[in-house]
């Protein structure tokens, strides 16, 4: 038995390696015999195994807090980057805007650094993260009310940069966004900033020189007492003014304006500056005052739809009112028509309503007669010696000829036939009486009629029928006094032939009141846009005058249908608008409960469209 002494070195003996040691030829001078000898002897079988080295520890499969830190900042700073690249891509199609900030600290930054132009349009703001705003610039000393092509163009220009501010915010394609508007969803554009936001920020100067336009441009507003009111917060200014020379469009745009400023708590304000009627004084008294003084008028802007200080025109009223209303929601038929099916069109005769109650007071004159009027009708129904179940019914017929043909397709080239409204009205009546209803109340019953057209008067199917007024009456021809009618056999000076309203209501005729047939002529070539020519010339008070009376024979009309007929009904077509104001002055329960408001214009309802 071998006993190794402790001072031997127990390492791991290295490996023989012939290649190792071994000479490189046997000239060399390395030739020995060294690589035959062992650094240490070979291990013996009677001793421990050496120590095993260390296993390589293996990576955990969960990773180390800090490489999940340094991960993150890598893809922070790579998500960062391509932020920053894709707002300098989109500021490049930032509709270009205008205008200069207060200072370097603010919160918005303008696009450009042209100056603000001279005449109204909107324009873009930016923030310093890229994020666009847009609003509307009207000089403080532009003229106020703004014309109607300048409140159209100014509202097609608030469409096109409210859809391009829409698709930068929402990453949509502009047609999208075109979408979205025509559907209403921008109406209330939370990407539009006030103009009194913006002039705080710096972007609008504010009102350097402000116009208040002519003396009492506003009805209603005291200027002595300005002062002592509060600034109003929120106002809706309409402007009487519109290129259709009929009054039954800017009546119920009126109506439907005041109810929505009463619904949204806005102070309400009329402008009739250039109002083709002449004042609105002549023809109503003066609109509630609010108890705010109105604001500058450089703030007062037709879009959008959420705008502090309002201005409703014919320019706009689609905008405002139809945003809401379905594409096959204006003219449905039969069963559809019904207000109960149609929610969009029963906001809107709500709305109209409530301006008809706060608005439509008659000046004193006009509702002096009126009233007597009235009376004076009924008087003829009724009988007090034999009892109110002896009084007869009166039925009113409201027919419009002229420039307005009917919605039915078969009448849409003429007129609908004055048999049908005869023959509803007759219908009426006997509906109202019923069948056991004595001979007294049938010979006492009454038809009330109105039309524009003084032919209508003396035709055969309403033979016995009383005017609805006769204080301001639209003559023929035929109704000249003899004096006026030159003897044709006998030669005589030149004068201009004198026209009539036969046939009824023609806005060219209507925008001639006054004029010779040779400025009138001139007239219409101006009005239609002719190359070459000026603008028609403003109204004299003589046309003004005229045109006041046609107004005020008109609101008559309605006035008396509307009251003297409670009880019976009112016969017209829907496609006029006066038919569709006599169902707003008779209210919903009357109108649409007791079926008072008849219909011979197809199977069309009511609609609050004043914009088609």
């Amino acid at each position: 038995m071998i006993i190794s002494p402790p001072r031997i070195n127990l390492r791991r003996a290295a490996s023989y390696n012939h290649s190792d040691r071994g000479p490189l030829s046997s000239s060399s001078s390395r030739f020995g015999f060294d690589h035959l000898i062992f650094n240490s002897p070979p291990p013996s079988p009677g001793l421990p195994l050496p120590q095993q080295a260390p296993r390589m520890r293996k990576s955990s499969s969960t990773p180390r807090p800090s490489r999940v830190v340094r991960c993150l900042l890598w893809l922070s700073g790579m998500l960062l980057i391509l932020y920053l690249a894709t707002q300098s891509i989109r500021q490049g199609q930032v509709v270009p805007a205008i205008g200069w900030g207060k200072s370097s600290d603010e919160a918005y930054e303008m696009v450009g650094q042209d100056d603000l132009p001279d005449f109204p349009t909107p324009i873009v703001v930016t923030d310093r993260r890229g994020r666009a705003k847009w609003t509307v610039s009207i000089p403080s000393d532009y003229q106020f009310p703004l014309t109607t092509k300048e409140y159209s163009d100014v509202c097609a220009k608030c469409r096109e940069v409210a859809m391009r501010v829409h698709a930068l915010h929402t990453h949509n394609p502009v047609e999208k966004a075109q979408i979205s508007f025509n559907r209403g969803d921008a109406g209330n554009d939370r990407y539009f900033m006030d103009v009194k936001e913006a002039e705080k920020h710096g972007f609008l100067p504010g009102a350097v020189g402000t116009v208040s336009g002519r003396e009492g441009d506003l009805l209603g507003v005291d200027k002595n007492i300005l002062a002592d009111k509060p600034a109003c917060t929120l106002s809706l200014t309409f402007v009487l003014e519109s290129d259709d020379g009929g009054l039954g469009k800017t009546l119920m745009s009126l109506w439907m304006a005041y109810g929505l400023a009463k619904r949204e708590g806005r102070a309400f304000f009329i402008e009739d500056a250039r109002w083709a009627y002449g004042e609105y004084a002549n023809i109503f008294d003066m609109p509630p005052a609010p108890a705010c003084r109105p604001p500058p008028r450089h703030e007062m802007i037709p879009c959008p739809r959420n705008a502090r200080h309002l201005v409703v025109s014919s320019a706009n009223a689609r905008e405002i009112f139809g945003a809401r209303v379905p594409d096959g929601d204006s003219y449905a038929e039969g069963v559809a028509a019904s207000l109960d099916h149609r929610p969009a069109q029963r906001e809107l005769f709500s709305l109209a309503r409530d301006g008809y109650e706060a608005l439509f007071r008659l000046n004193s004159a006009d509702r002096e007669y009126v009233v007597n009027r009235i009376a004076e009708q009924r008087a003829k129904t009724t009988s007090a010696a034999e009892g109110a179940a002896h009084n007869g019914r009166i039925v009113g017929v409201h027919v419009r000829h002229g420039d307005r043909h009917p919605l039915e397709f078969q009448y849409a080239d003429s007129y609908i036939p004055l048999a049908t409204y005869a023959d509803a009205a007759h219908g009426r009546l006997n509906a109202t009486l019923g069948s056991g209803t004595a001979s007294t109340a049938r010979s006492k019953s009454l038809l009330v009629l109105a039309s524009d057209d003084p032919l209508v008067y003396d035709a055969p199917e309403f033979r016995g029928a009383a005017r609805a007024q006769e204080q301001i009456r639209l003559a023929g021809k035929e109704e000249l006094p003899q004096s006026s009618r030159p003897d044709k056999s006998v030669m005589h000076k030149f004068v201009d032939e004198t026209f009539g309203w036969e046939g009824g209501f023609f806005a060219a005729m209507f925008w001639n009141l006054g004029l010779s047939p040779s400025a009138a002529a001139g007239n219409n070539a101006a009005a239609a846009g002719s190359i070459g020519l000026p603008p028609p010339p403003p109204a004299g008070a003589e046309t003004i005058r005229l045109r006041s009376l046609v107004g005020r024979a008109y609101i008559m009309d309605l006035a008396v249908l509307a009251d003297l007929t409670e009880g019976g009904g009112v016969v017209c077509g829907v496609g006029a608008m006066g038919c569709r104001l006599l169902a707003v002055m008779m209210g919903a329960e009357r109108a649409f409960v007791r079926n008072e408001w008849i219909n011979v214009d197809g199977e069309f309802g009511w609609t609050g469209a004043t914009w088609l």
